[in-house]
């Protein structure tokens, strides 16, 4: 239960005041008291809106940060996502290009705006396993979110870490953190009390001396509060509702926070871009503001899953929904952070509001369109695998076996006697490309519970499979399922088949390739290269429309996933990565077509819906 006065919550704070330009550096204090956040013994109500630096462009940090002061919000909260930080196991990494957290928290202080720090180790944020890193699943036995020890262990490594990095921007500190969440949304997840408590504790045994904050659906509060820890809702819109719900466990107080608010939602390929419309929840927001009510929007601005970074959900009906590249979520700001007639409604509501001055809406960034750029075929799979090291075994390795994190894994078996029928890939995790001697024969697709092909493959003939990771379950209990690859014996006709290589196919950095290119095959995925001039650089948009499924890099950084059902059918290209000169991409493209240009548009296509693409 929160006291009137929570102890170790009356914090000495340099930041500059809550609307007011970076100047000098006043010493405040901020403390939870008489069921409110206060700031120099004053209510503060905390206006906040969500946004991830690990998925924004630093060289884009400033101007998010500005947008957010522009639409009148006083914070930022931001996840941080401990597989981006841990780089494999033991190695972290809080310091370089969009991983420098210290210097994301520096720039809001700058900008004057506090900060909500939500470091898990447990995210969900539709981030790849949540944000765990994919070692954890490498002992099959191993329950994440758990006491398992070696969960623990590995846990209290990373906050170790992380603390480092953080404890100096604490308002304790002089810094603009004010709060670090506990765990996150483990009310869904279980109600285990000791884990919590540990969690707890592993916070404060490295010195995060702020107030921590729990945050879960207002109902599950039993399950994932933590005694003498605030506990803020996810979801609820209604005050009154939040009110009842947090009184029953403060003991008629507060201060009452939603600590997700939700303006927009997420997004999965194959599935119909979510609007979420500005009539539908902007009284709700206006009546928890005026009622001074804490609110943090989710998300103020979602930026982009670069790289093999998305995760993916499940449900009833599908056994996993991969997120889309875009992470846009409908938000106030958008992916390429525009701000959107939404970002004005909620700005007219807080300016109403509050009594703090709000700064003009800052221009938006240069948008370039680039001509048709067009591609020639460097490498296909089969150039590739010549250049990984194999694995053999009895049975197809996952990846977390190989130690790899993201990509693709290629296996191959050779079948002593010549067979015709029904190929069974029942662990396929989760999109597969099935071949015999090197000709495309089946598409296998999880998504789409589609695990068997009817196929026929000679004596002594090469069954061969490239599988994709399309990221690992990131919310609910089939986390601790999330092997990726082929991670269950393959059949064919009836009989169990034994005896495969494993080559892992990683595309961590840009493939090259070092064999002798064949004329390209139809159906075999290929790599494919070129370049393009530009006088100026400027915020793109890259068509994909004419591609099938793959990824694409663009002078060395992959921008993430493309796939031909939509919705999405852009990849942003931020300016703050293209040169002025030549510029090289590069696709790797594991469908059927035939394209072989790629241009830059000025707006996104992220409605386009195909289905049975």
């Amino acid at each position: 239960m929160l006291r009137r006065v929570m102890p170790g919550f009356v914090l000495g704070l340099a930041l500059v005041a809550v609307g007011a330009a970076p100047a000098q550096r006043p010493t405040h204090t901020f403390a939870i008291a008489d069921g409110a956040f206060q700031l120099d013994g004053k209510p503060l109500q905390i206006i906040s809106g969500e946004m991830h630096f690990a998925r924004i462009p630093r060289e884009y940090w400033r101007h998010r940060l500005r947008m957010a002061k522009a639409m009148g919000l006083n914070t930022i909260a931001t996840y941080v996502f401990w597989n981006y930080h841990e780089t494999r196991p033991g190695v972290f990494d809080f310091r370089t290009g969009n991983r420098d957290l210290a210097a994301f928290v520096r720039i809001a202080q700058e900008e004057g705006l506090w900060v909500i720090l939500r470091p898990g180790p447990y995210a969900c944020a539709e981030w790849d396993f949540g944000g765990f890193p994919s070692y954890l699943l490498k002992e099959p036995d191993l329950k994440v979110r758990s006491k398992d020890p070696r969960f623990l262990a590995a846990a209290h490594r990373y906050i170790d870490a992380l603390a480092r990095e953080i404890r100096p921007l604490q308002v304790t500190h002089g810094g603009p953190i004010l709060m670090v969440q506990a765990e996150n949304e483990y009310g869904s997840y279980g109600s285990d009390a000791e884990y919590k408590e540990y969690h707890r504790k592993m916070l404060l045994d490295n010195n995060i001396d702020v107030p921590l904050f729990t945050s879960d659906g207002d109902w599950l509060f039993a399950k994932g509060s933590i005694p003498g820890v605030l506990m803020t809702g996810n979801g609820e819109e209604n005050y009154d509702t939040l009110v009842s719900r947090v009184n029953a466990f403060h003991g008629g107080q507060g201060p009452y926070m939603v600590a997700e608010f939700y303006p927009g939602w997420l997004i999965h390929w194959a599935e119909k871009f979510p609007i979420t419309p500005t009539k539908n929840f902007i009284g709700s927001y206006a009546s928890l503001l005026a009622h001074g009510a804490s609110v943090n929007l989710y998300m103020f601005h979602g930026g982009t899953n670069f790289g093999f970074t998305s995760g993916s959900n499940y449900s009833r009906e599908r056994p996993i929904e991969p997120s889309t590249t875009t992470y846009d979520y409908d938000a106030p700001l958008s992916e390429a952070g525009w701000a959107t007639p939404k970002f004005y409604a909620l700005r007219d509501v807080i300016q109403r509001l509050v009594k703090y001055p709000i700064p003009a809406v800052p221009d938006s960034l240069p948008v370039i369109a680039v001509p048709a750029v067009t591609l020639t075929p460097a490498a296909d799979l089969f150039d590739l695998v010549q250049q990984v090291e194999l694995r053999q075994a009895a049975q197809p390795l996952a990846m977390e076996e190989m130690d790899q994190v993201e990509g693709w894994v290629f296996y191959r078996h050779t079948v002593a006697t010549a067979t015709t029928g029904l190929l069974e890939v029942t662990g396929l995790r989760d999109y597969g490309v099935v071949f015999v001697n090197g000709v495309r024969v089946a598409t296998l697709n999880r998504r789409d519970k589609k695990f068997a092909a009817e196929i026929s493959v000679p004596a002594g003939g090469r069954l061969e499979i490239l599988v994709e990771n399309m990221g690992r379950i990131n919310y609910g209990g089939d986390m601790v399922n999330n092997r990726k690859g082929i991670i269950a014996p393959v059949k064919l006709a009836g009989v169990e088949l034994t005896g495969w290589e494993s080559y892992p196919l990683p595309f961590d950095k840009v493939p090259v390739s070092k064999g002798t290119q064949r004329a390209p095959t139809a159906g075999i995925p290929l790599v494919l290269r070129g370049t393009f001039t530009l006088e100026k650089t400027g915020d793109t948009f890259l068509d994909m429309r004419a591609w099938q499924k793959g990824i694409v890099f663009v002078n060395g950084i992959n921008l993430g996933r493309y796939w031909q059902v939509g919705p999405q059918q852009t990849l942003y290209l931020p300016g703050a990565w293209l040169k002025r000169g030549r510029n090289e991409i590069v696709v790797f493209e594991t469908g059927t077509t035939s394209a072989r240009t790629v241009a830059g548009l000025t707006r996104p296509i992220l409605e386009d819906l195909r289905p049975g693409q």
